[in-house]
């Protein structure tokens, strides 16, 4: 492709869509890449998207698409991004079929992967009645019993905010529980049951989980678990180019959704701890605003020298 974008944008989740959205109607050249495999693609409803409440994660992104449509700046490539490369003003990019784009400006919108656990019985149910996001999924297990699969202070906060939606849960942190005396104190004081002992195996019956098995032999009914996943950036391509990483593996940004390169930019989950769909969308507008004023700025300004 021999066209310079104004902006390759390396993912098309709800960051990067937002992100297509306003920088389509801004007028630049744009195209999106992406490979269809969501983080979310195991959720039957996406929720707390205002107007979109319950819409399924591919529903989203073909409203999405077709609202983009509209505007014929912006392109999609239904494809992995494989390298990147390059510097402010010209990047390129080299898919793994090949496709070599070229753009003036680079938003990495490739969200948070998640990583295996080895939980006996999780992929059955993930999705279905298990989750890592009670703001997202906690209206439906409200008033059940619940297993809250986690560990350290993590542990304690979930057990703190759960409350709001059921008062019946236990808390398995399938290992060593890695939790203060004060936090143990607290929880105890609370009434909330700890067991420390390693999850042997997570039973249900299509997809509703009946009972957490514990290899010390304890079986813990239940009708829903949230468990704390473990988490890695989407892509290495932010770091293959040198933007800077903080330890929780999110790339770091200012408040203009700049990185540590210039001319690179980044939104959604993969820049964030606010993991939810509506929070990444905002994320990948604000990252559409700073790109269209830089290039803005940049045509200015060579303009006032010619």
């Amino acid at each position: 492709m021999k066209e310079i974008l104004d902006a390759i944008i390396i993912g098309g989740g709800p960051a990067g869509l937002n992100a297509a959205l306003v920088l389509g109607r801004a007028r630049r050249s744009v195209a999106v890449i992406d490979a269809g495999q969501a983080r979310n693609r195991v959720t039957q409803k996406a929720h707390n998207f205002l107007t979109r409440e319950g819409v399924s994660p591919s529903e989203f992104r073909r409203i999405a698409k077709e609202q983009i449509s509209a505007f014929p700046s912006v392109q999609f490539v239904e494809d992995t991004a494989a390298s990147v490369e390059g510097s402010d003003g010209s990047f390129q990019v080299t898919t793994s079929d090949g496709l070599v784009l070229r753009g003036k400006k680079l938003l990495f919108a490739v969200g948070k992967k998640d990583l295996p656990l080895d939980l006996n019985g999780l992929s059955e149910v993930y999705g279905k009645t298990a989750f890592v996001c009670p703001y997202c999924d906690g209206w439906e297990l409200r008033d059940q019993p619940l297993v809250l699969i986690v560990n350290g202070a993590r542990a304690l906060h979930l057990a703190q905010i759960i409350t709001g939606w059921t008062s019946k849960y236990t808390i398995c942190t399938n290992g060593p529980d890695e939790m203060t005396d004060e936090q143990r104190q607290e929880l105890q004081q609370h009434g909330v049951p700890v067991y420390e002992s390693p999850v042997q195996r997570i039973e249900s019956q299509d997809g509703i989980v009946q009972r957490v098995v514990l290899q010390d032999g304890n079986q813990i009914e239940c009708r829903g678990i949230f468990f704390s996943p473990k988490l890695s950036i989407g892509s290495e391509l932010p770091q293959s180019l040198g933007c800077e990483i903080n330890e929780l593996g999110t790339v770091v940004v200012d408040e203009r959704a700049r990185t540590s390169i210039p001319g690179v930019f980044s939104a959604g989950d993969a820049a964030s701890e606010y993991h939810q769909a509506i929070a990444a969308a905002s994320l990948g507008a604000l990252s559409a605003v700073s790109i269209n004023s830089e290039l803005a700025m940049e045509a200015w300004n060579k303009q006032g020298i010619e």
